[in-house]
């Protein structure tokens, strides 16, 4: 399972690669909003884990950003712990929101959580280049435009 890491705190950071590589999971680390962009338009992921305190461009913006392109959980682990905070990140399209310090036990419980919930739901659309598929309409799109199928 593909995770994108963007935490600016080497140390942090590093911990939290090593633990969850430990976990089974394969780890993108990134320390800014800008090449958490680059990489989510890139790669695949099955999921973010998102700091809000971050250089050249700040969580809750990559959050927003990543949601007008991709449909995959973010969780946001951030040390902005109050409730105004909480209420902006997961309005910002975040799925959790976790604040530092915290248990890594905790972590992996949320994240296992919100895989949960994503895999049960599924995505609505799939895409392969230009052509895109609509699964619950079960109609099919090429560069935009309905093909019409028997």
């Amino acid at each position: 399972m593909r995770v994108l890491l963007v935490e600016d705190d080497q140390s942090l950071g590093q911990l939290l690669k090593d633990g969850l590589s430990h976990e089974g999971f394969q780890v993108d680390w990134v320390r800014d909003g800008y090449s958490a962009i680059n990489k989510i338009m890139e790669e695949d992921y099955e999921l973010v884990i998102l700091d809000i305190m971050l250089p050249k461009m700040d969580g809750l913006r990559v959050c927003k950003k990543i949601r007008e392109t991709k449909d995959i959980p973010i969780i946001m682990l951030t040390a902005k712990d109050q409730i105004e905070d909480k209420v902006e990140g997961l309005s910002a399209g975040a799925d959790d929101y976790i604040t530092k310090p915290f248990s890594f036990k905790e972590l992996i419980a949320r994240i296992r959580a919100v895989l949960r919930r994503y895999k049960k739901n599924g995505p609505e659309v799939l895409k392969v280049g230009d052509l895109e598929l609509r699964l619950k309409s079960l109609e099919v799109y090429y560069k935009g435009s309905k093909i019409h199928t028997t």
